[in-house]
């Protein structure tokens, strides 16, 4: 017998397929991103709603937590390789949020705005997805400031940059276009399954 064994944690021994390849399971979240994290006075935050909608609009947090909420359970997978499974998320599921703001038919893509002129943009199906939300707490608590309070997008079939922290504003276009990683090298398909890490 080896002097030393790595201990496979069952969930990924029961279903394999679940790590994506090149990943490593963790039981932490680690907090990563680029540039501060804000504090905001949550009396005046406000969260844009613009381009191929109906109206544009702006929800504070109150109109948000009026909204019906949902419960996802899903695994996360981030591009620095580590992954974390059975997360719960909080929030309005992004379909029921996109039906209630008034999308249009030419909608293909949705531009998350946040702090710092930070944007990532993901496709409509994969905003649409039934695992897809904007969340405002994690395992029943709400978000920390460092993972995103008070609202963040949830895209768990794409690596975790596509799940924007602080977000100021939700875009629906009809076109697509490169966030902040994606024009530093990121891939902007994003697949875990694939591998989709960079260009």
């Amino acid at each position: 017998m080896p002097p030393f064994t790595r201990r496979v944690d069952p969930r990924v021994a029961a279903d394999p397929a679940r790590l994506p390849p090149g990943q490593v399971l963790t039981g932490k979240w680690p907090v990563l991103h680029y540039g501060g994290v804000p504090r905001y006075d949550l009396d005046r935050w406000r969260l844009r709603v613009l381009g191929e909608v109906e109206a544009e609009r702006s929800l504070g947090l109150a109109e948000l937590h009026a909204l019906p909420e949902t419960e996802v359970v899903c695994d996360i997978h981030c591009v620095t390789t580590w992954s974390r499974f059975d997360n719960r998320f909080q929030g309005v599921g992004f379909a029921e949020f996109a039906q209630r703001m008034g999308m249009r038919p030419t909608a293909r893509f949705v531009e998350f705005h946040c702090f710092q002129g930070f944007t990532t943009t993901v496709p409509i199906a994969t905003a649409l997805d039934p695992q897809a939300l904007l969340a405002w707490a994690h395992d029943g608590e709400p978000l920390s400031p460092e993972h995103g309070h008070p609202l963040r997008a949830v895209m768990p079939r794409r690596y975790f940059w596509k799940s924007a922290k602080w977000l100021e504003a939700v875009e629906f276009r009809t076109e697509d276009r490169l966030g902040f990683w994606e024009r530093n090298g990121y891939n902007n398909a994003a697949d875990p399954w694939r591998e989709e890490r960079y260009w």
